[in-house]
């Protein structure tokens, strides 16, 4: 048996409010059963001072003083089972509260207690006699009928339930209220006919209130009377042709039904019917097309209907950034990016718009714009660290080093708890710092890069190249250079890296073997690594071959300082 907290219980029966109406009543019915003539009113009223400023255990020295001078005062009998209950001390609670109603069967509050006693004992059937009780005491007490029908419920008995709903009925007529808990039932029990028809009730009594119509509808739609179902959709169109949601319910009847083409016409004209909030209608596309599968088969509909919300709500930005976002999943970058610009033109108070907009400037590699819409992002958001990131990056582009420099320190500032943006920082730090040759400040980013996340490939990648170049800790740059290729295996970037470390080290071989994976993993019109494979072949004594190389290089980009003069003079230089 589960005991709950009683002293809960009591608290919202609102027992305490009751207290001096208790005591006339008990102090009334016991006054011809008084030991010798000794009346305990001063006893009882004593007791009840103590109780009110705390002292309960005082008190319940009293009432009990109370009940020896007067053993039918049912009051006190009332007030200990209160004290008892407040220290968990169930049994005794439980029989001076049975006592106290057997004392004065007319009082409610004493039934309320005892009834609420039983409840939390599990003792359902008990508390459903209790709770009867107290009906027939106040018939005209609503709240009274909902706690039986409750008891009936935890009884297990959810029939007798339905019955305490009827007599509500009786007295009060048909309410939305108690038809709708009977409906619950029903459908609970499995009696669906018995669940519509009490919906169907509702409707004769208010012919004209649609939303019982909807609840009809998809109490119907979920049953399988599907026919029963269309014709509250159609009477709601009837009676209230402007119904904002009528469409949007009758949309998901066709869905269900597999007539897709009606379901999107029923939601075409839910969308353009002001009278439905944005709200919803974002969250019906969201529903329907952010999951991938769904947005490829139905993009043509999602853009339709992105169309229609934004001639119906033409100055709401959530139009425009909801469409933005279907533009961008469809890699439709110019039109996402005027959406979100447009997003920002009626509101820009929304970060994360700003922040998508730059991450679609990013896919149209438009530096000027990337710049000129980060540094306003920070403007506007000094504290998300993501636009100076952004930013970091656009200088970067226009190699203006100490702006870029400037602008990730000041970033790195507000990241928190995010290992992975800390680490794209320190990664632009450290190309930006090897930019000016501050070689120290360089490896140091690039090291905390590597304490973050010991396989990011792009710095392992560089952070061994930049070793390489300058000749220095070539063992580590050997052993980064490996993994990176390791982590990445089809990079010809990190092959050449590698390739060119063995090659510093004197491997030419090794070094060999990995610029030539390099080139034939599609590296073969690489101006750099073209030229590294001409410098092997030259350590290698291929001196032809090397020249070979060196001019292919040149004719195919931009390679070291040196290549011209490689070319020219026809001999390695360093």
């Amino acid at each position: 048996m589960i005991i709950r907290n009683i002293s809960l219980l009591l608290l919202l029966a609102g027992f305490l409010l009751v207290s001096c109406k208790s005591t006339q009543t008990g102090t009334k019915a016991s006054r011809g059963n008084q030991k010798a003539g000794v009346d305990n009113a001063g006893v009882f009223i004593d007791a009840n001072k103590e109780k009110l400023i705390g002292n309960y255990d005082e008190a319940q020295r009293l009432f009990k003083k109370a009940l020896e001078l007067d053993p039918n005062d049912a009051a006190s009998m009332y007030e200990l089972a209160k004290l008892y209950a407040r220290q968990n001390k169930i049994n005794e609670s439980l029989e001076f509260s049975r006592a106290s109603t057997e004392t004065d069967p007319e009082n409610v509050y004493y039934h309320l207690l005892y009834g609420s006693l039983l409840q939390s004992l599990e003792m359902y059937s008990e508390a459903t006699k209790e709770y009867e009780k107290i009906v027939e005491l106040k018939p005209n007490n609503p709240e009274y009928y909902n706690q039986l029908a409750v008891a009936y419920l935890y009884a297990g008995e959810p029939m007798e339930a339905v019955k305490v709903y009827d007599r509500i009925e009786e007295r009060a007529g048909v309410t939305e209220e108690y038809s709708m808990k009977k409906q619950s039932i029903y459908i609970q029990e499995g009696k669906i006919n018995k669940a519509v028809e009490e919906i169907e009730k509702l409707i004769e009594f208010f012919p004209n209130e649609t939303k019982y119509y909807a609840i009809l509808a998809e109490t119907c739609l979920d049953n399988g009377m599907d026919d029963k179902a269309l014709e509250a959709y159609n009477k709601i169109t009837e009676i209230d042709p402007d119904n904002p949601y009528i469409n949007i319910s009758m949309a998901d009847y066709y869905k269900k039904n597999g007539q897709m083409d009606k379901a999107f016409e029923k939601l075409q004209l839910g969308f353009a019917n002001p009278n439905l909030d944005i709200d919803t209608k974002v969250q019906i596309l969201i529903r329907y097309y952010t999951v991938n599968e769904i947005y490829d088969d139905f993009k043509h509909e999602a853009f339709s209907l992105s169309d229609l919300l934004i001639s119906t709500h033409p100055n709401d930005p959530k139009a425009y950034s909801i469409q933005g976002d279907f533009l961008y999943q469809d890699k439709q970058f110019e039109k996402a990016r005027d959406a979100f610009r447009k997003v920002i033109e009626l509101d820009s108070s929304k970060y994360l718009v700003w922040e998508q907009l730059l991450f679609t400037e990013s896919e149209l590699q438009d530096n000027k714009a990337i710049l000129q819409e980060s540094k306003k992002t920070i403007e506007l958001f000094p504290e998300q660290p993501i636009p100076y990131l952004f930013a970091g990056g656009a200088y970067y582009q226009e190699k203006n080093w100490d702006e870029c420099i400037k602008v990730l320190e000041n970033g790195l500032f507000y990241v928190v708890n995010n290992d992975a943006l800390l680490a794209q920082f320190y990664a632009y730090l450290g190309d930006a710092y090897n930019q000016i040759g501050d070689d120290k400040k360089s490896d140091k980013s690039y090291d905390n890069v590597l304490t973050l996340n010991p396989d990011h490939d792009y710095v392992l990648n560089n952070y061994a190249y930049y070793l390489s170049l300058r000749g220095e800790n070539l063992e580590k740059a050997a052993k980064m250079a490996k993994r990176a290729t390791e982590i990445t295996p089809n990079s010809s970037s990190n092959q050449d890296t590698y390739g060119w470390v063995l090659f510093k080290m004197g491997y030419y071989e090794e070094a060999k073997f990995w610029i030539e994976k390099a080139i034939s993993n599609g590296a073969e019109d690489n101006a750099v690594i073209l030229e590294h494979l001409g410098d092997v072949e030259w350590k290698m004594d291929n001196q032809e071959r090397a020249v070979e190389l060196w001019i292919k290089a040149k004719e195919s980009g931009k390679g070291s300082d040196l290549l011209d003069k490689k070319v020219e003079e026809k001999t390695y230089h360093e």
